[in-house]
């Protein structure tokens, strides 16, 4: 499946990334007369020189800056790949690339996946809470979260004369919302976060570019986990037993439907106030899917 360029705004393009599934995330650019602004990288050296090369077919100006909205590796493996570019993000996504390098937990998807090079990059210039950019004249917000939601160290790019949100992983539209690595209760306060702007253009980090009413859909699945997961605890269920019992129903056609059994691993600790194995969760996301290794079309 073909990524696709589309000007969302007046100098503002969503790189959109089909399906969407595991390892294959939604990229952005703005470019203006100076230079360009991209919001991540993408998961693969492959991936990641192809969107380079939509970019300069867009424009000629050099990459000035590259905002990562969280260090997961569909947004952050291609960093290396982006040599001029200032590499921003929040001070948490800069330690957990550097702690992560490359993650063991590659194994777990299709052994057919060409990552290429892969060169952990972190960021070099970080923040706190949040950072404003500018394309020209235009204000671009790029804001952390405050809290665990998708990960730790979740940011999403905000531009408000145009209403356009940047969501990252925070907002998945067509595919499972996933929070092993952050908080459910957290991602769900991210989205009443990213509601209050008042977005009429959101580019989810997976997923067609899309309207306000995703945020709905996401809310309603993050409900669902926590619904399902106090009523398997009660029942001394594990998460994959769980799992195996829940009936998703409207959410079952989301893509990467054996995400659910991470999510109640994280349910289940968030609950308890304990920590997530996240070997055992991987696991068990693999056991779900019938023993395969997860699907990934990277």
């Amino acid at each position: 499946m073909t990524p696709r360029v589309e000007e969302i705004s007046e100098g503002v393009y969503a790189y959109v990334q089909p399906d969407g599934g595991w390892w294959i995330n939604n990229t952005g650019f703005l470019a203006g007369r100076r230079g360009v602004i991209s919001i991540d990288a993408c998961s693969t050296e492959g991936r990641t020189r192809a969107y380079r090369e939509a970019i300069a077919k867009v424009s000629d100006r050099p990459i000035t800056t590259l905002v990562n909205t969280h260090h997961h590796g569909d947004h952050t493996f291609g960093n290396h790949l982006f040599p001029e570019a200032t590499i921003v993000a929040h001070e948490r996504t800069r330690e957990q690339i550097i702690a992560d390098g490359v993650p063991s937990y590659l194994g777990a998807w299709s052994s057919d996946v060409e990552w290429g090079t892969l060169d952990p990059t972190p960021p070099f210039l970080t923040y706190t809470e949040g950072v404003t950019l500018y394309s020209d004249d235009l204000r671009c917000e790029v804001r952390h979260v405050g809290f665990a939601a998708h990960t730790t160290n979740d940011s999403f790019v905000w531009i408000p004369s145009r209403r356009v949100l940047f969501a990252g992983d925070l907002v998945f539209n067509g595919g499972t919302p996933f929070v092993l690595m952050g908080s459910v209760e957290g991602a769900l306060s991210a989205l009443d976060q990213l509601e209050a702007l008042g977005a009429e253009t959101i580019v989810p980090g997976h997923g067609d570019v899309c309207g306000p009413s995703v945020i709905a859909v996401v809310r309603g699945y993050l409900r669902f986990v926590q619904e399902s997961a106090e009523a398997g605890m009660a029942a001394g269920l594990s998460p994959l037993e769980l799992a195996r019992q829940l009936d998703l129903g409207e959410y079952g056609g989301l893509v990467d439907p054996e995400r659910i059994v991470g999510n109640l691993h994280r349910a289940y600790a968030d609950a308890s106030g304990g920590e997530v194995d996240l070997t055992a969760a991987v696991l068990d996301m693999i056991t779900l899917n019938g023993g395969r290794p997860l699907t990934c079309h990277a």
